[in-house]
């Protein structure tokens, strides 16, 4: 019986079509692996930091009206004697900005307003806050968010004093209690009247405890 002999023109043009074929697939599964490892791995980049003072930081997606208020925590920090009233009112002002502005928030866990809370609270604060009000933020990772969420507006100061306050085995003889009043661009049913309880911590004030009226 006769081999059959193999036609060397056939041959390469075989190996050809194999070798196009195993990269059509190879370049398919890229591709696909591409894709699915992006939506997989969001970008997880840290907002852009634009300002800062004392350890507090502005980042570039806040409000107008937060980077207005920062501003002014800027001029009294950079007072030869600051006046710690004014810097009390602003930090809580801040911080409820911050905290109940939910519109530029990526997910519920980003939450607003924890670099103004006492550090030793600052755990336990976001868990409630994720438990709580965060928890419904859809995720905005992909900028396609269609859930309308509050923006706020102004945090005007309704009362203000200073009087004992007792955390942890300390006492603070001159804690500030100051009660806020909250105003949104859009009125989406959302707290707002906010009492809260600032400490010295060193040099700073820091938020110790909030409570709706």
């Amino acid at each position: 019986m006769k081999k059959r002999k193999i036609n060397p023109k056939k041959l390469i043009l075989f190996i050809i079509v194999v070798i196009i074929v195993i990269g059509l697939i190879v370049g398919s599964i890229l591709i696909l692996k591409a894709s699915l490892k992006g939506k997989e791995e969001p970008n997880n980049e840290e907002k852009e930091i634009i300002d800062n003072i004392l350890d507090y930081t502005l980042d570039e997606d806040e409000t107008e009206y937060y980077k207005n208020l920062f501003n002014q925590l800027k001029e009294v920090l950079n007072q030869d004697e600051i006046n710690e009233e004014e810097y009390a009112k602003l930090v809580a002002q801040l911080f409820v900005a911050d905290f109940f502005n939910l519109d530029n928030k990526i997910n519920k866990n980003d939450i607003g307003g924890t670099q103004f809370v006492y550090k030793d609270f600052r755990s336990d604060f976001e868990k409630l806050a994720r438990d709580s009000i965060y928890n419904h933020i859809e995720n905005n990772i992909y900028g396609d968010r269609k859930q309308e969420l509050p923006v706020v507006h102004s945090v005007a100061i309704e009362n203000i004093s200073q009087k004992k306050y007792t955390y942890n085995d300390k006492v603070d003889e001159k804690a500030y209690y100051i009660d806020v009043l909250i105003k949104y661009e859009k009125d989406l049913g959302y707290q707002e009247e906010a009492s809260l309880i600032l400490i010295h911590n060193e040099e700073k004030l820091e938020i110790a405890e909030m409570n709706e009226k």
